[in-house]
């Protein structure tokens, strides 16, 4: 959770994030640091059935995606992926291998993994955008 409210403040509500990891690792946990940093104060579940879950804030719109049950990448072009990838939003999406070559190059790529009894993070920029994230994250 503290991580994720260091994201979003590093972040200002803008950009794609993608959250990989296996099950129980804690790529909702950490979307909900996220989301409720931007003042979102009911639940945050895994939009595991529904792929999608908006979060329409007063002042940002954010776009929680779970791709764990998706079948086929194709799909995303269905649910409109491209209208929720504007630059004006913040897109999380857990489980982003689920589309791959549909899903642009996230600005921050985050990849989660347990170790001992805690968790260990790894973060990669691919855009500028991410990198200017990346720079503030290293400096909080």
């Amino acid at each position: 959770m503290a991580f994720g409210r260091q994201i979003a403040e590093s972040c200002g509500g803008k950009g794609l994030l993608t959250l990989s990891g296996n099950l129980g690792t804690g790529k909702t946990t950490l979307s909900r640091g996220i989301i409720q940093s931007f003042g979102h104060t009911s639940a945050v579940k895994s939009p595991t059935y529904t792929l999608v879950e908006p979060y329409e804030l007063d002042s940002l719109n954010i776009y929680h995606f779970d791709l764990y049950r998706l079948e086929d990448p194709e799909e995303l072009e269905f649910i409109g992926l491209w209208d929720y990838l504007d630059s004006d939003s913040l897109v999380l999406v857990e489980w982003p291998e689920k589309a791959f070559g549909v899903l642009p190059a996230p600005d921050l790529e985050i990849q989660l993994s347990t170790r001992n009894r805690g968790r260990e993070i790894a973060v990669a920029a691919h855009t500028p955008r991410g990198e200017a994230i990346s720079r503030k994250l290293q400096s909080a």
